[in-house]
């Protein structure tokens, strides 16, 4: 008979992290959790993005991490985080070994399963979590931090370069050559860091397809006007300076449309794609689709999602929408939810 718990967390990246320490916080016993991810190493975000700049600033991530006393943060190490500007952003890398810490407390505490979740099927008690090792869990309730993976396009003839591989300014020089032409399709926070460390590089030329204006982030008295799509911090910066009737020698920024695309393209070897992001998933029996409510992270009874792959909607006062995206993001959506949450059980 598998195991059987009152809540179990599917991943171990921030918002796996964010969605655990919120719910031991409310009082479930340790021994009622469990923790499921493959690596426990914080995620794409621990191992992927630590030399990419955030476009948060070093207080919220502070901020996050001691948001929940089932962190015990304030017995941590002192991490570089803790000397940086807390009203200036970030390297990605400056939250990692926090973030790394404050898994192995939560590991501590409850279940913790190194393993991949496969499926998840009815079962009577709950749902029953399918694992890779051959196992299983079932839970009454059921939380997805899946993460999610980067979109791209399908051109023929060039040589589609990840993110990674980009954004990574201590090792992006190891990918590029002096006669190469790069594509970059996007203007977006990624779209940006992309052009500047192309661009500072001596590539033969950086032809960037955009197919939306900059936009940059507004500071309100208790808002952000474009804050999950509008340009931060350094990035914004130099985007100011360089994008605006100043650019780079060997960048041409150009519209994407058919008729740009069939003549410029050619041209480029490589390609870049800052296009957003594509929800990770899991087989759900009695859900076809596995998409959640944007405003309350419900999939179905007992089954809901957090994170980049399930994000909040939000509308800000002028009336945009934008889906919200961050550590502190996460958190703030996880305390308003999750009182529902635990009313939607199966």
């Amino acid at each position: 008979m598998p195991d059987t718990k009152q809540w179990v967390v599917i991943g171990a990246g921030p918002a796996g992290i964010a969605a655990l320490g919120a719910i031991l916080d409310k009082g479930i016993s340790a021994q009622d959790v469990a923790w499921i991810d493959p690596h426990f190493a914080a995620g794409d975000f621990g191992q992927l993005w630590s030399g990419v700049t955030s476009n948060t600033k070093a207080g919220l991530f502070t901020r996050f991490l001691h948001q929940c006393d089932s962190y015990g943060y304030g017995t941590a190490p002192d991490f570089s985080l803790a000397r940086l500007d807390p009203e200036k952003t970030c390297y990605l890398g400056d939250m990692r070994d926090p973030l790394l810490w404050v898994t192995e407390q939560l590991r501590y505490q409850c279940q913790a399963i190194q393993a991949k979740a496969q499926q998840l099927t009815n079962h009577s008690q709950g749902w029953q979590i399918h694992l890779d090792n051959g196992d299983s869990v079932v839970s009454e309730n059921v939380v997805l931090a899946l993460g999610a993976d980067e979109k791209t396009l399908s051109y023929p003839d060039v040589q589609v370069m990840s993110l990674q591989q980009v954004l990574n300014e201590n090792t992006v020089q190891d990918h590029f050559s002096p006669e190469d032409t790069v594509a970059v399709f996007g203007s977006s926070h990624s779209a940006i860091i992309a052009l500047r460390h192309l661009t500072d590089m001596p590539v033969k030329q950086v032809i960037n397809f955009y197919q939306s204006s900059l936009k940059f982030a507004v500071y309100m008295d208790d808002w952000i006007l474009f804050d999950n799509t509008g340009l931060k911090g350094n990035t914004a910066v130099w985007a100011r300076e360089h994008l605006n009737g100043n650019e780079p020698k060997n960048l041409l920024r150009v519209f994407s449309n058919k008729e740009n695309i069939a003549h410029h393209l050619p041209l480029c070897n490589k390609a870049v794609y800052c296009v957003g992001f594509a929800s990770r998933t899991i087989p759900v029996e009695g859900v076809p689709v596995v998409d959640h409510d944007p405003h309350t992270g419900i999939i179905a009874p007992g089954l809901f999602g957090v994170g980049i792959g399930f994000p909040e909607l939000k509308t800000d006062p002028y009336g945009h929408q934008e889906h919200s995206v961050g550590l502190w993001k996460f958190m703030d959506y996880l305390h308003r939810v999750l009182p529902l949450w635990m009313k939607y059980s199966r």
